[in-house]
């Protein structure tokens, strides 16, 4: 089989095997933020550092299910600002990131 067929022409074009390390990275990411937000879950008041805990793994695993998604309906790898594809080292680094580098960068100095 070549290259070609099998690449999948959704998701930013990264080949299936790509997709599939990514969304394994995914799944565990979800696996581990759903883990923690459950610890937290029990206690009957949490100080401001668990409070903000809780608060990032729920941010991350939005994130992680968004992305998640968007592998489901073949929008994944595609930057949301300008809809060029989203680097593969980059996608390594972060599965669950919206933007391409430069796009990323540029909404970091608008702050």
């Amino acid at each position: 089989m070549n290259s070609q067929a099998r690449t999948n022409r959704r998701n930013g074009g990264l080949p299936r095997e790509e997709l599939a390390v990514l969304r394994a990275k995914l799944l565990d990411q979800r696996a581990f933020r759903s883990e923690q937000l459950a610890g937290y879950g029990g206690n009957a008041v949490l100080d401001e550092v668990r409070s903000q805990l809780v608060v990032a793994a729920r941010l991350v695993l939005a994130d992680v299910e968004a992305a998640l998604d968007r592998m489901s309906t073949g929008h994944y790898g595609h930057c949301r600002a300008c809809r060029g594809p989203i680097e593969l080292p980059r996608l390594r680094i972060c599965p669950e990131s919206l933007y391409c580098t430069l796009c990323h960068q540029e909404r970091e100095t608008d702050r």
